[in-house]
């Protein structure tokens, strides 16, 4: 197939690693993908933004960004409308970004299906957490977006469930988890038994609100926890907190930061890890971390709510705590910090769990173009 893949990225991080994985994906498949996006995207360095975006942001106050983000669907929509009569994509694969409506028109212009992948509520986590301006327009930008999609793809069920209650037809709804690539995580060798020191591991950028400064601190306190390290590897707004709290609480050498690193290496961290944690989580995500842990056949320690649970299941492929009583958090660690045979059965069940549910960027690429074709040869 020929798809147009769209989307209004201008930095690397964890949503560029989404993007390129599956627009890979689908070209290892044998599907001819023109991807269109900000020509700053490809000079912005993994883990941070372009030069002009933040100048912009800088300068520019909130409701002036905001309506420069509109303003964007201006040459946005002109590239993707020549790319649309030059290279006559069987589909429009959109990354759905707040104010970005290059795909919901021209999916109509062209008479095109569009597919539109969905990770979170912008409108409302930009209102909540980003300081949001123009909320009733951005809503219904929002909401216009969703609607137009041909199929809404939510990364979980909770999220669809939210576009529905926006007003998307349930029955263009379908739910794409996030994914990995199989093949960069070979079979888990047997490690942390005995005397043998143990790692507590987490992957990703490290923000306030994922609680490793609890965990951290139940580290020090926890006296039979000696043996025990704790890494992190990824980059974020609270390191140089982390890292100071470290070494207020004398434990700087049981607790090692590695920055960002690559993708392809992400694999080779977190085979290190025996117990991996998803220590906080939004009540609508599909974390990119939980499916390298369980690609790594770790012991998976993370929240007990619902859109964890559409991927783990507790005591079976992981240990899930109560959100709301973080102290379960440690006493979870502290069970598989304890209990080697716990842990291998858990790290064994969550990979074959994944593998059995494809949790794969090429099964990814498979169901969307599948779904794609019933619309094309409807």
């Amino acid at each position: 197939m020929r798809i147009l893949y769209s989307h209004r990225i201008q930095s690397r991080d964890g949503q560029s690693v989404h993007v390129e994985e599956l627009i890979h994906a689908f070209r290892a498949a044998g599907h001819e993908v023109m991807v269109v996006g900000p020509g700053v995207y490809q000079k912005s360095e993994f883990g941070g933004e372009s030069s002009l975006v933040a100048t912009i942001r800088r300068f520019l106050p909130g409701f002036a960004q905001e309506l420069a983000e509109l303003a964007y669907n201006l040459p946005a929509t002109l590239r993707l409308w020549r790319a649309c009569r030059g290279f006559r994509p069987d589909f429009i694969y959109e990354r759905y970004n707040l104010y970005f409506l290059a795909g919901s028109l021209l999916a109509r212009w062209f008479k095109l299906p569009l597919f539109m992948e969905v990770n979170s509520p912008l409108a409302d986590e930009r209102a909540k957490f980003g300081g949001l301006k123009l909320r009733r327009l951005a809503r219904a930008v929002e909401n216009f977006s969703w609607r137009s999609a041909t199929r809404a793809l939510p990364v979980t069920q909770v999220l669809g469930d939210i576009m529905i209650g926006c007003g998307v037809p349930a029955d263009r709804i379908r739910v794409v988890a996030n994914g990995i690539v199989l093949d960069r995580f070979p079979p888990r060798l047997p490690h942390g038994d005995g005397q043998a020191p143990i790692v507590l591991g987490f992957v990703g950028f490290v923000r306030d609100w994922h609680g490793l400064d609890m965990v951290i601190a139940a580290l020090a306190e926890d006296a039979d926890s000696q043996n025990v390290s704790l890494a992190i590897v990824g980059d974020g707004p609270v390191r140089a907190q982390l890292e100071d709290q470290a070494r207020t609480l004398g434990i700087a050498h049981r607790v090692r930061f590695s920055g960002l690193v690559p993708q392809d290496q992400v694999a080779g961290r977190v085979l290190e890890f025996d117990i991996a944690l998803q220590p906080g989580v939004t009540p609508y995500a599909s974390p990119l971390k939980i499916f390298d842990y369980m690609a790594a056949g770790c012991a998976i320690v993370a929240p007990d709510q619902p859109n964890i649970r559409e991927i783990l299941t507790h005591d079976h492929t992981a240990l899930l705590f109560d959100p709301a009583a973080p102290d379960q958090r440690w006493t979870a660690i502290q069970r598989l910090i304890r209990d080697a045979a716990l842990r291998r059965r858990l790290g064994t069940a969550a990979r074959a769990e994944l593998v059995y549910r494809d949790y794969t960027w090429s099964g990814n690429a498979s169901r969307i173009v599948g779904w794609a074709g019933e619309l094309v040869t409807a």
